[in-house]
C-alpha cells in the first residue's frame, strides 16, 4: 500500500520538489508523480557536501525520468555558514564522518556531528520562493520518522510548522507535503521496489568515493539495512512451507 498524498491548500496539483538524489527524497518524487501530482521543478542543493556531484548526479536522473525540469542551486555562503560549524558533512571540514553499525545506525551525537546550520529551512525557503513563482502549491520533500528521532527538521511537527510560515510569507499559501513522512526507512524502500526503483537509482551516501554496500556512514548503514530487511523478508516469504491443504 502506498503512502498517502494530499495536496495543498491551494488546491494546486503542481510543486516544488527538493531532490537531493537520495533514497527518500527520489521515493518522495515518486509517490507524488504516482498520485497525479505535476512538478513544476526539482532542485538539487549544493552547499559544500562531500558527494555533492554523486547527488546532482542521480537527482537529474531522477528527475528525467518523472519528467521533472531539474536545477541545480549553488549555495556557497550556506557551505561557509558549515564550514564555521564544524559540521562533517563538507568537504575540508577535517572532521571525518562518524562510523555506525547495523545494530546502532544513528543517535543524537552523530546526527549532531553532520548538521547543517538550518538546512531544511533554508532549502524550503528557497523552494516556496521557486513555487511562488511557478505557481505551484506545494514543495515536496522525502521526510522520513526514522531520521526524525534525531534530526528534528524531518519531523511532522516541523512540517507543520514551516507551513503556518508559509502561510504568512509566501501570497499562495505554499505548503510542505512529504510523501515518505510517516515512513521508516524499511517502509520506504519497500515503496521504492513497488515503483520499480532499485538501490542504484540512488546516492544516499555522505562521501562521493566510498562504495554504499560497506560504508559505514549513517546514511548507508541505515539505507544498507532497509535493504537488506526487504530483502530478507522477501526470503522468508518465498521459502515459508505451504499453508496446509484440507483433510
Amino acid at each position: 500500500m502506498s503512502a498517502s498524498v494530499e495536496t495543498g491548500a491551494t488546491g494546486s496539483r503542481r510543486a516544488v520538489v527538493l531532490l537531493s538524489g537520495g533514497l527518500d527524497s527520489g521515493v518522495a518524487l515518486a509517490l507524488w508523480r504516482e498520485s497525479g501530482g505535476e512538478s513544476a521543478l526539482a532542485l538539487c542543493a549544493d552547499y559544500g557536501q562531500r558527494a555533492a556531484e554523486r547527488e546532482a548526479e542521480a537527482s537529474a536522473r531522477l528527475a528525467a525520468r518523472f519528467g521533472a525540469p531539474w536545477r541545480r542551486v549553488a549555495l556557497p555562503w550556506l557551505r561557509d555558514a558549515a564550514l564555521a560549524s564544524g559540521t562533517a558533512l563538507l568537504a575540508g571540514s577535517g572532521t571525518p564522518l562518524p562510523q555506525r553499525s547495523l545494530a546502532s545506525p544513528g543517535d543524537a551525537a552523530s546526527a549532531a556531528s553532520v548538521w547543517v546550520p538550518a538546512r531544511n529551512v533554508v532549502l524550503l525557503g528557497i523552494a516556496a520562493a521557486f513555487a511562488e513563482a511557478h505557481g505551484a502549491g506545494q514543495i515536496v520533500a522525502g521526510f522520513n520518522r526514522e531520521e526524525a528521532a534525531t534530526f528534528p527538521d524531518n519531523s511532522a511537527a516541523f512540517c507543520r510548522d514551516f507551513d503556518a510560515v508559509l502561510a504568512r510569507g509566501t501570497r499562495r499559501g505554499v505548503r510542505v507535503l512529504s510523501p515518505t513522512l510517516e515512513l521508516d526507512k524499511l517502509g520506504i524502500v519497500r515503496e521504492a521496489r513497488r515503483l520499480g526503483l532499485r538501490r542504484e537509482d540512488f546516492w544516499s551516501c555522505y562521501a562521493a568515493d566510498s562504495d554504499p554496500s560497506s560504508c559505514a556512514c549513517e546514511s548507508c548503514v541505515r539505507s544498507r539495512r532497509a535493504w537488506s530487511s526487504l530483502a530478507g523478508a522477501e526470503f522468508r516469504d518465498a521459502t515459508a512451507a505451504p499453508e496446509p491443504g484440507p483433510r
